[in-house]
């Protein structure tokens, strides 16, 4: 398995023989074709149709909770937070998402992506919750540190300190909100606590 952060919130996993997508933005025009997308919530940053669009096939599955799905066409698989299924090649766990400022209970989720025997968690759009202080046996976690809309750098901390995934990963920070900075120091901070932490804009094979 290999993954690579694109910026912002987005990220491409290779598992197997399939390519999957989270929360693509600002996708190349060359980019591989996904067989699967997951989308966290329905704001342009997260949802952006035109990126979708760019790395969508006729067969690409897509999953989403209603405030995105309702923009998307094609193979559009709707969730809800607490849901599990299996897609053969990996397994998806949805994760509760939401925040005090922007995002309410019911708008987005996060995920873990089973596959290959990792676990990989993207927690979308969220500030620290009871359902991230639980999580565990986390290989990747991927984590917003860039705050106002999301967790910022030391709750971030707070939630790899919880987890204590093999590698945390900040994302949401450089582009939309957040500086450069933010994911920086979430690095400098994770590893002075003990734990790994890598801004992965290189690809990264598990």
């Amino acid at each position: 398995m290999r993954i690579k952060w694109l910026g912002h919130a987005s990220f491409i996993i290779h598992t197997q023989d399939k390519i999957v997508y989270i929360d693509p933005y600002r996708i190349p025009e060359n980019s591989l074709k996904a067989d699967l997308i997951l989308i966290s919530h329905g704001h342009h940053d997260h949802c952006n149709t035109e990126d979708i669009q760019k790395i969508k096939k006729d067969d690409t599955l897509i999953v989403a909770p209603r405030s995105a799905a309702e923009k998307l066409s094609g193979y559009v698989r709707v969730i809800e937070a607490k849901e599990e299924f299996s897609l053969g090649y990996c397994k998806i766990s949805v994760v509760p998402a939401f925040n005090r400022k922007s995002h309410p209970p019911g708008l987005g989720v996060g995920y873990v992506l089973e596959a290959e025997g990792k676990r990989l968690y993207h927690a979308g759009d969220t500030d620290l919750t009871p359902e991230i202080k639980s999580l565990k046996n986390v290989d990747v976690a991927m984590l917003p540190v860039g705050g106002t809309y999301t967790m910022n750098v030391i709750e971030a901390l707070e939630a790899a300190k919880h987890m204590k995934p093999k590698i945390a990963v900040p994302m949401h920070f450089g582009s939309v909100v957040g500086s450069r900075e933010d994911g920086v120091e979430f690095v400098k901070k994770v590893s002075e606590a003990g734990l790994k932490s890598l801004i992965l804009e290189e690809e990264v094979e598990l």
